[in-house]
């Protein structure tokens, strides 16, 4: 499969080869939902935190009598049904995070690139080079149609493109080692420097 590829200024810059076994399969949504709850569950913190009625700092003697007072029978005042009492089967500090087949991860990547490229939504760009402006940055940008988009460039960000990237809402760019599904879904184009497609050839193939 031919893609064209373009320069920044949204000029023709000839066109890349790549494969149809990563840009061209037929997508599988429910891969690409199970690579992102992957992911999602990796990010969770977990510190979230209650006390158990064995970490309540009440006495454990019994509050009165266990008869003659009238009224229902009990014992510590850590008991979950009293204020200030324990809670039961609450959270406790754990991961979240859970394994992933590596197969499923990389069928994820691949369905999600073929998403992006069977809607029209995929740009590769010859180069990422920028002189640090922001405004300018914006404008080739809206021409090139990606507003709302994810940029990957090479093993390294430029620089002073990145520096103009930071300043424009709804534009997020990463180097080509942090490419991840979530981040590819999430937004609504996708533009690969022709560095970043020769990785994901590399990678996935």
């Amino acid at each position: 499969m031919k893609i064209n590829v373009v320069a920044l200024d949204s000029k023709k810059a000839g066109s890349v080869d790549v494969s149809d076994s990563i840009f061209g399969i037929e997508p599988r949504a429910d891969i690409v939902a199970r690579v992102v709850k992957w992911q999602l569950a990796k990010r969770r913190a977990g510190t979230h935190k209650v006390k158990g009625r064995s970490e309540i700092a009440k006495t454990k003697a019994k509050m009165y009598n266990q008869k003659g007072t009238g009224r229902a029978r009990h014992g510590a005042a850590s008991v979950v049904q009293f204020r200030g009492g324990g809670v039961v089967h609450g959270p406790v500090v754990r991961s979240h995070g859970h394994s992933l087949n590596k197969k499923v991860r990389s069928l994820g990547m691949k369905s999600a690139l073929s998403a992006k490229q069977a809607a029209g939504k995929l740009i590769v760009v010859d180069s990422l080079a920028a002189d640090g402006k922001t405004a300018s940055l914006k404008a080739q940008l809206s021409a090139l149609g990606a507003t709302n988009a994810l940029i990957i460039g090479g093993e390294k960000v430029d620089e002073m493109f990145g520096r103009a990237a930071a300043n424009i809402a709804h534009i997020d760019v990463l180097p080509q080692q942090g490419i991840n599904v979530y981040d590819v879904i999430r937004r609504d184009t996708l533009v690969l420097s022709k560095d970043a497609v020769a990785y994901l050839e590399e990678r996935l193939k």
